[in-house]
């Protein structure tokens, strides 16, 4: 096996617009990266003031209160039951996604392909890389839904995962989860299903691939961004238990676990649900206001299925999405990410993510206005 060759972190590229835009007289606002700008609930911060079991190793596969936590969400959400090996906390779900190739790939070393949408989050691509697989992308529907039936045959045998992502990143879109289970089914491609966005869902009820099915999937589910926690990195996974079985213990030998006091604040988050519906529609308005703004230069979008992006047409006259990014911080001192970090198909639109608070979203449309 030939040394690593590690690519230039995607949002490094936008450090040269964030030293322009810093120029403007009201400084930078960005727009770059989903970083949550809001505050975690109340309660969840109050219990890491007042936190316990930091003398003892927390559980890696995740306490029995968090556990009993993330499983009745689940069903809340989607009425589904899921059992105790059904179940499995990770350090993060940006963690989880990078790692999940490699260990898979232990798991069954004759496969080594990691098929993805073209249009994506970067690290489903990186973590085929970092495990030595290939990385290859599914072609994108009109609507930016994978087209599952562009997949190679000789892809498809040796494939070790598919993933999904619902709603999408960067577009917002809602995959078709029932077909994605059935075609995984019919295959025997085992299918992770990243809906780190579904409690963020604008066009529908939420959805998981678990509505159809655990044989041979995954779920993952992150409280980054449900509730404002990137910072506290935990997530878990889901479904077939067989593999969560075998993932957990791999992972325990790792030493990949979650500090307890991040474990127990954890599961108070997913206890509740008026934060997240409050953060839903916050979010809701906000891409509503960038809508508006953005549209005044010229740069269509669409209200998103779901998610936190407005993923938007770059004017006509601008030769790339470089250009009108570079002239967004220039001009407005804005910074977005342009629409080709995510995929060849993302060339003409730039994404643009609800990040900032209320009053500098406002600005934003000020600035436009009196550019």
């Amino acid at each position: 096996m030939e040394p690593l060759s590690l690519p230039e972190y995607p949002y490094s590229k936008l450090d040269d617009f964030k030293k322009v835009a810093g120029s403007h007289p009201g400084g930078v606002i960005d727009l770059s990266i989903g970083t949550p700008c809001d505050l975690p609930p109340n309660n969840v911060v109050e219990s890491l003031s007042g936190a316990s079991g930091l003398n003892g190793y927390p559980s890696s596969s995740g306490s029995s209160v968090l556990i009993e936590s993330c499983s009745k969400w689940i069903n809340r959400t989607f009425d589904v039951e899921l059992k105790s090996d059904e179940i499995s906390i990770c350090v993060g779900t940006k963690e989880m996604v990078a790692s999940l190739p490699h260990f898979l790939k232990r798991r069954d070393p004759s496969k080594d392909t990691v098929l993805y949408p073209e249009l994506s989050y970067p690290t489903y691509a990186m973590g085929a890389l970092i495990a030595g697989c290939r990385a290859v992308p599914v072609q994108v529907n009109s609507d930016f839904t994978m087209n599952l039936e562009s997949i190679e045959k000789s892809d498809l045998d040796r494939a070790l995962l598919l993933w999904t992502n619902s709603p999408g990143n960067p577009a917002g879109q809602l995959e078709d989860l029932e077909k994605i289970y059935s075609w995984s089914q019919a295959h025997g491609v085992l299918v992770a299903s990243d809906e780190c966005y579904c409690a963020f869902t604008y066009a529908s009820s939420p959805r998981s691939i678990l509505q159809s099915g655990k044989r041979n999937v995954l779920a993952i589910h992150s409280l980054s961004k449900r509730s404002n926690l990137a910072g506290a990195r935990v997530g878990f996974y889901c479904g077939d238990p067989e593999i969560v079985s075998y993932l957990s213990l791999l992972r325990m030998h790792a030493g990949l676990m979650v500090a307890g006091p991040i474990q127990e604040a954890a599961a108070l988050a997913y206890d509740d649900e008026e934060h997240v519906l409050a953060q839903k529609y916050r979010y809701a308005s906000r891409l509503e206001s960038l809508m508006r703004s953005f549209s005044v230069l010229g740069c269509k979008a669409d209200f998103p299925g779901g998610g936190l992006y407005l993923w938007a047409k770059v004017p006509e006259e601008f030769t790339s999405a470089w250009d009108f990014a570079g002239n967004l911080a220039s001009s407005i001192g804005v910074i977005v990410s342009p629409g080709d970090l995510y995929g060849r198909s993302g060339s003409s639109y730039i994404r643009v993510a609800a990040v900032q608070p209320d009053e500098k979203i406002f600005e934003i449309e000020q600035r436009i206005l009196t550019r």
